[in-house]
Formats: structure tokens, sequence, C-alpha cells
């Protein structure tokens, strides 16, 4: 059953009633640890943050906010969601004496109120796959930023069009991905090119503590292996400009 943009929120905010934030990043599993670790450093190799205005598009309970305020070394970043539940707790964990650099608010992602160009970065993580019109937010991400950088699931993967179809959490969460092939198509079509591009991550969200111990070992190495990466590899991170 396709979920709507309400049903999605519906469900992230649930998440955070019940875990006091999301199911992946607040006592998240050791899978799901190593995984958003990767996920981070790969988009911080891709892209110099350092002293920029940042836009984090579908910012959800903040965690990955404050990990590109911290780690890329921002200059101001601003966290939008059209979760509620979400931009609460986000502003409930970000300390306002260290973090005043760092601002949430509710906000639909495909009518942004920001002028053209006003950030430097659009940062758009895992996202996309829960949209109706993920065009429409790539369209505004191109508008807002000069460059934006987009984390999504890799739907070459066919261990995760499995999860899609059978793990209890994808099906409630409506999780499901895009091939590169039609993510680049996209960007062209909205006037602008693919820069940069990696495939990144073996550890799959949820996954036993064994597992995710020994393909975290063999991650750097499948990684960079051409054709296999495309396959094995969890997420793909692109940039993009016009």
């Amino acid at each position: 059953m396709k979920h709507s943009d309400k049903d999605s929120v519906q469900v992230f905010n649930r998440d955070i009633e019940a875990n006091k934030g999301y199911l992946y990043t607040t006592n998240a599993s050791l899978s799901s640890d190593l995984a958003n670790k990767r996920l981070t450093d790969a988009v911080l190799e891709l892209v110099d943050f350092n002293n920029k205005k940042v836009l984090d598009i579908g910012c959800g309970d903040g965690t990955f906010t404050r990990d590109i305020y911290r780690f890329g070394r921002v200059s101001q970043i601003v966290g939008i969601d059209p979760a509620l539940e979400a931009i609460e707790t986000a502003k409930k964990n970000t300390k306002k004496n260290t973090d005043d650099n760092i601002s949430f608010e509710v906000q639909n992602a495909c009518e942004l109120p920001f002028e053209s160009k006003s950030f430097d970065i659009a940062h758009i993580r895992g996202v996309l796959h829960h949209m109706e019109s993920p065009k429409e937010a790539l369209k505004e991400a191109l508008r807002v930023a000069k460059l934006t950088v987009v984390v999504e699931p890799n739907g070459y993967n066919p261990v995760l069009k499995l999860l899609e179809r059978f793990s209890k959490y994808h099906i409630e969460h409506d999780e499901k991905s895009y091939s590169p092939a039609l993510l680049d198509l996209w960007i062209r079509q909205l006037g602008a090119d693919v820069r940069t591009r990696c495939y990144a991550g073996l550890v799959p969200f949820f996954c036993p503590d064994w597992m995710a111990n020994t393909l975290k070992r063999m991650e750097s190495v499948v990684e960079n292996i051409p054709i296999v990466k495309s396959i094995c590899c969890g997420v793909y991170v692109f940039t993009a400009e016009d």
C-alpha cells in the first residue's frame, strides 16, 4: 500500500512518541550505529561543509543535523521536517548554549520559504523515497542551494528489495529505493548535473550484531570494487548543482 506524505509523517511521529527519537537513531542497535556513521562519513568525504550555510531537508529528530554541524564545521545549519514531533525533539536535544547556529523548523520540502541560492549546501539524507513528489523536493533543493547532496537507499541492491517486501519496519514505514540511474535522470530533467557520486555502506540497519561486525570488516573492500559496490552497497550518495 502506498503511503501519502501525511501518512509518513504520522508513522514517524509515532516513532518519536514511543522511542523519544527515531528507531534507527535513539537507543539504536549496533548495526544502526555503524550504518549511520558510515553514511555521515560518506557525505563528509564527498562535500566540504567547512564554514558553509546548510539546509538539512527532512532532518527528522536532528541527529544527523547535529553530526553535520559538529563534524562538518558549518557556520550555520537549518533543519526542516514536516513532522512536528520530530522538530520538537530536535529542538529539545540541541544544546542552545553550544549549538547557537543550529535551528529547526516545520516546513514542506516541496514549498521551501527561502530565497534562491540562500544556502551553500542542501543536505537530503534518506528522505526522497518517503515523499509523494521526490522530484519536486529535488527541484526546490537545487533552487535554494548552490550545491545539493543526496543520500538514498541503493535501488540496485537486491537485499534492500527483499527487505522492502518482507521487513515489518520497511513495510510500516513505506521504505523503498530508487535506482541511481533514475535519480540521475531526475537531476538532468531539472536542468542540473550530478557532480560527484559514490556507493557506500555494507551494514544493514537492524541486523544482528554478529552480522554487523562481519560486514563492517568487509565494507571498505567492497566499496572499492567496481560493479560489486553498485550492487552490494546500501546507499547511493551524490552531489548536484545547476
